[in-house]
């Protein structure tokens, strides 16, 4: 996403500063101060602090709700272009109100002790997904991951488990998603000869493959090892079937993929949408008629671009693209943000929060949040920015 101004906190080159975290993992970050006093409100763009006054630090997040409380699942981000990688793991914070956070430490750390493992320090670990399974008691995390010094080439899913919403989480392992499985919308033409002509790295981006997608026939070439999946969302509907959303066929073509009964793998069914439209950072949500909402961004690296909307009567569709929900100034750019998960109010029917991400790449953990109310008029999703709101200015 595009560069932020650091703020004059910031400014100070080289100055470092101690950051509580669990398991006596550090970082370089922000200094504490004294504690936060209580808030009732959002300030989009502007340092959030925790209880220890810390800045929260959980970005690419997402909001597991678990007997009263919301739970907020991010990357743990330090100083400069290295915090960009797996430095220290996923933290979580605890809220009752979803103003005010409570620093529960690291939730899952990456491992710095040994480089073969696939969660080492320095791996890309990349929007932290957390959903409770009612059958068997646990909570299970899903993530992006891409494996020390390979890039954003191996494009894979990782998985953790924890008895408790704050964790410990344990790593379980990571997958290609449906390896050896088509889609239920899988073509003839996807079973037959794969094209050669496709680049060996990835590029990203609209047009990187030089061809369209289905004519280049990735979804092939990935059949046997299992497709990629890279930006990264969970949605669990009313039945309590879980479903994996991620960007796949190297960026090109969204997939969503249901899970199986435990949430750890795959149960074989999923779908393809939006082909060769390089679409990321999904997000999803379902209203108490039953429609359910996507929002999504382009693929413009770490440069703001406008978001995308989309409704369906049915997870696996059809799909139908509504277009820019933004409004306003830099509506064309999301706000500068990019949308990392929508949060439904508990105890208000139909209401939603718009969360993103205002990245930082120079120094990501100086990234902001842009959290802001989601509104669904005349069945389209509409975004406005506001400087300071609260749940008040919630509805439907």
């Amino acid at each position: 996403m595009k560069k932020i101004r650091l703020s004059l906190f910031l400014l100070f080159a080289g100055v470092s500063f101690s950051l509580r975290a669990q398991n006596n993992h550090q970082s370089k970050g922000f200094l504490a101060t004294t504690p936060t006093k209580p808030v009732s409100f959002f300030e989009p763009g502007q340092i959030w602090r925790d209880n220890n006054s810390v800045p929260i630090n959980a970005h690419g997040g997402g909001i597991m709700y678990y007997k009263n409380t919301y739970y907020w699942y991010g990357e743990h981000k330090i100083a400069g272009a290295i915090g960009n990688t797996g430095q220290v793991g996923v933290h979580v914070y605890s809220s009752s109100d979803l103003y005010n956070w409570i620093d529960e430490g690291i939730a899952l750390a990456v491992n710095s002790t040994d480089p073969r493992s696939e969660i080492a320090k320095g791996c890309i670990l990349e929007r932290p997904k957390v959903i409770y399974n009612k059958k068997t008691k646990k909570f299970v995390m899903w993530f992006h991951l891409e494996l020390l010094n390979k890039g954003y080439d191996e494009a894979r899913s990782g998985i953790a488990i924890s008895d408790k919403p704050n964790g410990p989480f344990v790593f379980v392992r990571s997958v290609r998603p449906n390896m050896e499985q088509w889609p239920l919308n899988v073509q003839d033409f996807h079973k037959k000869t794969v094209s050669k002509d496709i680049k060996k790295h990835y590029c990203g981006g609209y047009g990187c493959l030089g061809g369209d997608v289905d004519s280049l026939n990735i979804l092939g070439r990935d059949f046997k090892q299992g497709q990629m999946a890279r930006d990264m969302n969970l949605f669990v509907d009313d039945d309590g079937k879980a479903y994996h959303i991620y960007a796949s066929e190297e960026n090109s073509t969204l997939h969503i993929a249901q899970l199986s009964d435990d949430y750890l793998s795959y149960s074989g069914k999923y779908i393809r949408l939006f082909q060769n439209r390089y679409m990321e950072a999904p997000t999803m949500f379902k209203t108490s008629n039953g429609k359910y909402y996507m929002l999504a961004s382009d693929c413009t690296g770490w440069e703001p671009n406008a978001a995308r909307s989309a409704v369906a009567d049915h997870i696996f569709g059809p799909w139908k693209e509504l277009g820019n929900p933004c409004v306003g100034k830099d509506s064309e750019y999301t706000f500068r943000s990019q949308g990392t998960f929508i949060l439904p109010v508990q105890g208000k029917k139909d209401t939603y929060i718009y969360m993103g991400d205002r990245w930082n790449p120079q120094n990501p953990i100086d990234g902001r949040y842009i959290w802001l109310p989601l509104n669904i008029l005349d069945g389209h999703l509409t975004l406005k920015w506001k400087d300071s709101w609260n749940l008040t200015d919630l509805k439907f």
